[in-house]
């Protein structure tokens, strides 16, 4: 009789995977299932991001994984950096979207649009978590529409001076620098600011009812001044905060698929140890076609970015490709999140389970870095030829 499959990953996935790639994910889901677990519902009741956890996932290699050794990262590839996006989601949303600020929207512009003395300066230290970044790009007015973009910065003499206000920035109160998007009179440019230059202030945002277990934040730029060689030399334009986005964007569509697993996993064990009407749960036609279908979808998904990591570690990689990701990947797991709430009866309202507070950070998830509508818009525009936006 054959083994039963894997009810998380019933096309073995993990068989397609490298020694290299497995150890990888052995390492985080360790972390996940030892330290992130037993605290993170806690930290999500009070609104608490997990500091005291940093060290770790420092010391793990986790931030700035795909970073060269020689700027401090561990030089992993695109496939083991999505898998730990996918093993830090599994735990919550709220850590994985640190690592993936620290890594995508920080150390990467600053190692692919930064000077080598800005490498020196800031990645191993980023890498080492002694120095934590966030990424200044979305306006209060402009969520969807990054060109039109308020900030600005003014050159006077030697120095830059900065003016304007980001919104939703994750790490913003966490952070020692900030990476800046500004218009100039030379386009749209990107700045290293640190935190505590003075005019720069962050407020953190309160009364979340989604990723409560990280740090959301606005940012004030008020006659803020830096040196000129805080200035991201190597890219003008919209292209350098879009490939950013393309960076973390791609992790994005592994995260999903840890929360989704996570719910999943969380059904499975509470449908087959809840008996009602003389037998198990687990036992109804009806909770059997749920957790199938939610098997289907995470199959697919797992599929769906495991080939992305393999275009993108060949170089292949496309937005539109890591737009079909994140719209399929997150919408299949907050339907699955919300479907998980809803087998566990009254029980799932509580964060003494995982589904509702999955569900509830999946809404930002959904929402950031390009919501799923933009995200649809930019898969219609490459069928058609038509800008729609």
């Amino acid at each position: 009789m054959a083994a039963r499959l894997n009810p998380l990953d019933l096309y073995d996935v993990r068989s397609l995977l490298s020694d290299e790639e497995r150890m990888v994910q052995d390492s985080v889901a360790r972390f996940t299932d030892e330290k992130v677990l037993p605290i993170i519902g806690d930290c999500f009741d009070q609104g608490r991001f997990p500091h005291e956890l940093i060290p770790e996932i420092a010391g793990l290699g986790l931030l700035g994984a795909t970073i060269p050794e020689a700027y401090g990262g561990a030089g992993m590839n695109g496939v083991c950096y999505g898998l730990i996006c996918q093993e830090l989601e599994r735990g919550d949303s709220g850590l994985r979207s640190f690592a993936s600020v620290q890594s995508s929207l920080c150390m990467y512009p600053i190692f692919a649009y930064g000077s080598e003395e800005q490498k020196q300066r800031y990645l191993p230290k980023m890498a080492a978590g002694e120095i934590i970044g966030c990424f200044g790009l979305t306006e209060p007015h402009g969520g969807s529409d990054p060109a039109n973009m308020k900030t600005v910065a003014k050159k006077d003499g030697d120095d830059w001076v900065l003016n304007g206000a980001k919104m939703w920035i994750t790490n913003g109160n966490l952070a020692h620098i900030a990476i800046v998007w500004a218009q100039t009179d030379d386009g749209i440019r990107g700045f290293i600011v640190p935190t505590d230059t003075k005019g720069f202030t962050a407020q953190e945002v309160h009364k979340k009812m989604s990723l409560r277990a990280s740090v959301t934040s606005a940012l004030f730029l008020d006659d803020v001044r830096v040196p000129g060689d805080a200035l991201l030399p190597s890219v003008k334009g919209l292209k350098g905060p879009l490939g950013c986005l393309t960076q973390a964007r791609y992790g994005i569509t592994w995260g999903p698929i840890g929360a989704a697993q996570a719910c999943l996993k969380e059904a499975l064990d509470y449908t087959a140890e809840r008996m009602l009407f003389g037998r198990s749960l687990s036992a109804n036609q009806a909770i059997q076609l749920k957790l199938a279908d939610m098997a289907r979808r995470i199959t697919a998904a797992q599929l769906i970015s495991l080939q992305l990591g393999r275009l993108k570690d060949a170089g292949a990689l496309q937005p539109t490709q890591v737009s079909l990701a994140k719209w399929n990947n997150v919408r299949m797991a907050i339907d699955i999140a919300r479907e998980c709430r809803d087998v566990l009866g009254g029980a799932g309202i509580t964060t003494e389970h995982a589904a509702i507070r999955h569900a509830l950070n999946l809404e930002s998830v959904i929402t950031y870095e390009g919501t799923e509508t933009v995200h649809q818009l930019v898969v219609g525009r490459e069928l058609t030829g038509i800008n729609a936006f």
